[in-house]
């Protein structure tokens, strides 16, 4: 590795008590020796430069009696790694609902939550096997990333099913399945021609986390473990203006009390926790980590982990959880931010929820010429100037956290809507993610709770709903919006250079907003009408992104002749592509470039 520490946290009652630390290697040295407090904790750092792969011992020696412990130091996997970036299109699930493939690990003797039920609260059995037995699901849907919510041991008495709430950084919770079935689902997902983002967890823990439950030292969290509620202002992290005490509440209080909060301005924390990233990437040969409440965690230990994963993996994306409503406030996270006045986070990608907040009323809204509608896109992509690199943000309709784009079934029975606020999602800039189940037109409103944002996958749970995972299960409701889904997902992956490529667009005119994505000898142009009447487009205004008399519209598959106007729909959606021929078939299986 190119950072030779290690740091080997030792627990067992008295442990601290030991005179001297040997090692049996003769190319491992020590490089420091920690007795954080509690008498049951040691830390030792080790300098690994030029040790070979070996098992050796630790050996603890005491008065009158020596403690050996073995060690192994395993060899370093050779993997070609390739991580995710704007080509992709990423699909976040909650393992818990999305599929049961081992009713055999639904409840796990010795586990706090000793239930598995249909509440909107308590786990539902949903596995690492569901997920694998559905990787197909996935790739024929036309996905290329895949994000499940946090996967390691979450032992709390109640709502373990979300994941947030770690207790041991180093193995995957047993009602989800095991390491090693972890990696096996990042190998057939790999085969699969889809990445695997891991979702991680370094602002807070579960309270039942041994590292809380006996501490190394108060100090390991923030206010010495004692409870204080977050504010959640983390404006307050990027306002000039802000006091002391709105950026110590924000970035220093807990969110609940059963999660405490770490306080990564210990270098022992900080050093615990980068380490546990570096070892799963390693391990299980992730493409991308997705980080939970960046902002809440101390600034410059974030940055320094950012630095530390990209100097042993070059290029490795990962994105932050950037909850800010205003592009100033996101942008201010972003690695090599204009905003951030000295600071800078190196942290590659941050999430779009200003742009989220806008995709709804953007397609409900009657488009005028005074800033509704679609409007609402346009200006905020006229903005884009605050971003260091608008091509990573991570877009999104909706999440686990949010309400889905479609609240309720009035709705969800409104198919265009979903039908150009996806084809937005999928040709703006940016890395699109999909929430599962979106693409079959699920509905939750927040107000219900959060249980019910992260309702069951219909046909991934043995007496539950019809199969939506197959073309036969799904209503015909289901199907619509699914077959539209799978030809835009299946499109953008067959064409990965209009993905990264320049992003142009026009003001909106006469309700009808045209941009385009343009690289060298492709062009995609997207024209949307966001009036309830259809309109006839004067088609000179965009010739620039026109640059043929015909083109294939990737929606419905035909060739469209181009003239002086172009007539689209009332709330329809348009996206000419100037490079795909007649005879490609973004249905077919083995399309071109799949």
């Amino acid at each position: 590795m190119k950072c030779p520490t290690l740091q080997v946290l030792l627990r067992a009652d008295g442990i601290a008590a030991c005179k001297a630390v040997e090692l049996t290697a003769g190319d491992v040295r020590i490089a420091g020796i920690v007795r954080p407090g509690s008498p049951h904790y040691l830390l030792l750092y080790l300098d690994l430069d030029g040790a070979a792969a070996q098992r050796f011992d630790i050996l603890l020696h005491y008065d009158g009696s020596t403690r050996r412990i073995p060690y192994v130091l395993r060899e370093r996997t050779p993997r070609e790694r390739h991580t995710f970036d704007a080509a992709d299109t990423v699909y976040l699930l909650v393992p818990d609902r999305f599929a049961n493939g081992n009713p055999a690990n639904d409840v796990v003797e010795g586990m706090l939550e000793t239930t598995c039920g249909p509440g909107p609260d308590e786990r539902h059995g949903g596995d690492i096997a569901g997920i694998v037995a559905h990787l197909d699901y996935l790739a024929d849907l036309g996905v290329t990333a895949l994000w499940p919510t946090p996967l390691l041991e979450n032992n709390m008495p109640a709502c373990s099913y979300h994941g947030y709430a770690i207790t041991d950084y180093y193995a995957i919770d047993p009602r989800l399945g095991t390491n090693e079935e972890y990696r096996h689902l990042v190998d057939e997902a790999h085969a699969r021609g889809i990445k695997v983002l891991q979702d991680m967890v370094f602002n807070h823990c579960g309270n039942h986390n041994f590292l809380f439950r006996e501490r190394p030292a108060n100090d390991w969290f923030s206010f010495n473990g004692r409870y204080v509620q977050t504010s959640h202002n983390i404006s307050a992290m990027s306002d000039p203006h802000a006091a002391r005490v709105e950026r110590t509440s924000a970035q220093d209080g807990w969110f609940v009390e059963t999660m405490p909060d770490f306080n990564l301005r210990n270098p022992h924390v900080a050093d615990y926790l980068v380490q546990s990233s570096i070892w799963w990437i390693e391990y299980a040969g992730i493409d991308g980590i997705r980080q939970d409440t960046y902002p809440y965690a101390d600034p410059q230990t974030m940055a320094q982990w950012c630095a530390r994963v990209d100097a042993e993996y070059p290029g490795f994306n990962i994105v932050g959880e950037t909850w800010l409503n205003n592009n100033v406030g996101v942008s201010y996270w972003q690695k090599g931010s204009p905003l951030a006045a000295g600071f800078n986070s190196g942290l590659p990608t941050v999430m779009d929820f200003p742009l989220m907040e806008r995709m709804a009323p953007a397609v409900d809204e009657l488009t005028d010429e005074w800033g509704s509608g679609l409007n609402r896109i346009y200006d905020y992509l006229s903005q884009d100037r605050v971003y260091a690199d608008p091509m990573h943000l991570l877009t999104f309709l909706d999440n686990h956290d949010t309400s889905r784009f479609a609240r309720n079934a009035a709705e969800a029975a409104r198919p265009q809507r979903y039908r150009q606020a996806l084809a937005m999602l999928l040709t703006l800039r940016g890395i699109p993610q999909l929430y599962y189940g979106d693409e079959i037109g699920m509905y939750a409103d927040k107000a219900e709770g959060d249980g019910m944002l992260r309702q069951n996958f219909p046909g991934g749970f043995l007496g539950g709903e019809a199969d939506a995972f197959t073309a036969q299960g799904r209503t015909e409701a289901q199907s619509r919006l699914f077959g539209f889904a799978r030809r835009l997902l299946r499109w953008r992956r067959a064409n990965a250079d209009l993905a990264r490529a320049a992003f142009k667009h026009f003001s909106v005119k006469d309700g009808i907003y045209v941009y385009a994505r343009q690289a060298a000898g492709h062009t995609a142009t997207v024209l949307l009408n966001g009036t309830d009447s259809e309109v006839q487009v004067d088609l000179e205004r965009y010739r620039e992104v026109l640059p043929a008399t015909e083109a294939s519209d990737v929606v419905t598959g035909r060739r469209v002749k181009l003239g002086r106007t172009l007539p689209i729909g009332a709330r329809d959606v348009m996206i000419l592509d100037f490079n795909v021929q007649e005879s490609y078939n973004i249905s077919d299986s083995k399309e071109k470039g799949s």
